[in-house]
């Protein structure tokens, strides 16, 4: 062994030496920077808002009774009338094709979908086997076309 020891060069034992200073220096740095890392208290702190979605919202309608007129308005068997609110109902989330006349062969105006409510503006007339009432959107008056009663619903009114 002792033979071994002397054969070998100078220059080794100090390449040796160096590499396990270095390897010592290292391992030491890197467990002081983790040592020190643990220790600090984050300074940010993320926080998370949650938004709530808006709701729909329907406020009720409240009408005055009206003077006597010497024009009935007609009102039919669905309970419609000029002056009601409707809201649609009925077309299992595919929306009502608001016309610009009524019947089915007029252009769509815009789609309408079910909960909607608009108040009725003129009507009633016949088309095309379906009784047809022009509505208007309260919030929105370009909102207006005819659609087919068969998907419209009164809205409770308060007296």
């Amino acid at each position: 062994m002792k033979s071994l020891l002397r054969s070998l060069n100078p220059w080794v034992w100090v390449g040796a030496v160096a590499v396990a200073v270095l390897a010592c220096g290292f391992s030491a740095a890197v467990g002081l920077g983790m040592r020190h890392r643990a220790t600090l208290a984050p300074t940010i702190v993320p926080q998370v808002v949650l938004i709530p979605l808006p709701t729909a919202t329907l406020r009720p309608i409240l009408q005055t009774a009206a003077a006597p007129t010497e024009t009935a308005v007609p009102v039919l068997e669905d309970g419609i009338a000029v002056g009601m609110y409707v809201q649609i109902t009925g077309t299992d989330g595919e929306g009502l094709r608001l016309r610009s006349g009524p019947g089915v062969g007029q252009p769509p105006l815009f789609l309408g979908m079910d909960a909607e409510v608009f108040e009725v503006r003129d009507g009633p007339r016949s088309a095309d086997g379906y009784t047809w009432w022009y509505l208007t959107a309260p919030y929105d008056e370009k909102r207006s076309g005819w659609a087919a009663a068969n998907y419209l619903t009164v809205v409770a009114q308060q007296p």
